[in-house]
């Protein structure tokens, strides 16, 4: 074989690599989600958001709750018996309202339980599709987030207050139509969060919640705490499965020239002997 030849299978072999590792990735992760939901008996779906990178520029791309993820998940739920748990494993910093919701209303159609395991973050509709859940279990350091709309760059809690500071004659037409709009919003997701929690809590508690969380009593990245959400009364628990923290290994971000964050990946005890 000549130098040319050897040139060209080196070229091929290597554009065929990343195709490999993420077959190989694919693989695992389904021999991983097939062993978790034998060992708890329930259909396990994993709606996981990672920056994503273009594979020829190289441009990063920003996953969030899309229109074809709620129909994934709503055909998940479909081919789902009414008896066999839902566990879902939820990484994402939110996304449409339309499809959180969407989401969250199939969740809790389903007869049999529902767990939504967040082991890092759940923001916004991430939020409301956990609040779906019989019970969510987080990581003791992970958090949700308030589910108040954004209105573009605005919160819509935010474009109301200016009503509130400014006279009437002295706010554009443009602003006066964005705060009706942005009215309605908050308005809506409170009726959601209510029909949500309808189950968990009294009417009262549920709709204190709903003020909390949607009319921008905090910025809309706020993290929830653990504790701060069992102050609020919603079903969190922290025991988290070794498998999820697996799962998650799985998907990796997208790949940089050096690691932000290097550690050896091996546990480590007072009994740890570095000699």
């Amino acid at each position: 074989m000549d130098f040319f030849s050897l040139l060209w299978l080196f070229f091929i072999i290597t554009s065929l690599q990343p195709v490999i590792k993420q077959r190989m990735l694919d693989a695992a992760r389904q021999r991983l989600l097939e062993q978790l939901e034998r060992k708890r008996k329930s259909r396990v779906i994993a709606l996981i958001h990672r920056q994503e990178t273009m594979s020829l520029l190289g441009f990063p791309l920003v996953r969030y709750i899309s229109i074809e993820d709620s129909e994934a998940v709503l055909r998940a739920i479909k081919m789902t018996d009414r008896d066999i748990p839902i566990d879902l494993i939820l990484h994402t910093p939110g996304g449409l309202v339309l499809a959180s919701e969407q989401i969250a209303r199939a969740l809790q159609k389903h007869p049999a339980k529902v767990t939504v395991f967040v082991p890092h973050y759940a923001m916004s509709g991430g939020t409301l599709i956990a609040l779906a859940a019989d019970e969510i279990v987080m990581d003791e350091n992970a958090v949700l987030g308030p589910v108040d709309p954004q209105l573009g760059q605005h919160p819509a809690a935010s474009i109301l207050r200016v009503l509130e500071r400014k006279p009437l004659s002295e706010v554009d037409d443009e602003t006066l139509m964005m705060a009706d709009i942005a009215e309605k919003a908050i308005r809506q997701v409170k009726r959601t969060v209510c029909e949500l929690l309808r189950d968990k809590m009294t009417v009262e508690q549920a709709e204190e919640v709903a003020h909390t969380l949607a009319s921008g009593v905090w910025t809309h990245d706020y993290p929830i705490t653990v504790d701060e959400a069992r102050e609020l009364g919603l079903p969190i628990s922290t025991e988290m499965p070794d498998e999820i923290y697996q799962i998650m290994a799985l998907y990796p971000q997208t790949a940089q020239r050096r690691p932000s964050v290097e550690y050896i990946p091996a546990p480590r005890s007072r009994q740890f002997d570095v000699s």
